[in-house]
């Protein structure tokens, strides 16, 4: 990558690029390992992969370059990650299930956060896609005991075999919701991004 990127000999698009110009590639990188994945192709599983650690190594270099951080201080960072947030692994600490782990998971990086100087609950990214990242904000508030959205009377007046729909069936209403969304000149994932906003604004009410 650093010869890729050198200003001797190295490549003219490469040297183009930039965090912002990368970022787009790196998210479409992360889709292509997910498509593999669900369609159990492992062969093209291993080249999405190498894809997605090209994005890594790109954005690393841009960060040395900067003077920012290397490749190095990533694994490093990633490394001291995993075992400050796995103490039932590499400390005194028990866990009985993944639940416990997932608990234990979120108060340590809560407790990051608070560090940090950050929001206890933190942040979930604006970037996300919409239904990804509504059904992060329900997660998230459910585990910090503030409701999970579910109760909202917009949700009280849905269809009733909600309560028991399948992942399938689940899956064909919102499609049929998005459908409709078109259809009335609304676009879906905007909508749904308004309701994102929403849904935090009234969680960090219930909060203060």
């Amino acid at each position: 990558m650093a010869r890729l990127r050198s200003p001797d000999g190295g490549c003219p698009w490469d040297l183009e690029q930039s965090f912002e110009t990368i970022a787009p590639y790196t998210i479409e990188e992360a889709y292509e390992v997910d498509d593999a994945i669900r369609r159990k192709a492992w062969s093209d599983l291993r080249d999405e992969l190498g894809d997605l650690l090209l994005q890594v190594v790109f954005h690393a270099q841009l960060a040395r370059e900067s003077g920012l951080f290397t490749f190095g201080d990533v694994v490093e960072t990633l490394c001291e990650k995993l075992v400050r947030r796995h103490p039932h692994v590499f400390g005194d600490a028990s866990a009985a299930d993944a639940d416990e782990v997932l608990r234990a998971w979120e108060l340590h990086k809560r407790a990051e956060r608070v560090a940090r100087g950050a929001d206890e609950h933190g942040d979930v990214p604006l970037a996300l896609p919409a239904l990804l990242r509504a059904a992060k904000l329900a997660r998230r508030a459910t585990r910090a005991g503030v409701g999970d959205g579910a109760d909202d009377p917009i949700a009280e007046r849905s269809d009733a075999e909600l309560a028991t729909a399948g992942a399938e069936r689940l899956g064909d209403l919102l499609f049929a919701l998005a459908a409709r969304a078109s259809a009335r000149g609304i676009d879906p994932e905007a909508a749904l991004r308004d309701a994102c906003a929403r849904f935090e604004a009234r969680k960090k009410s219930a909060r203060a």
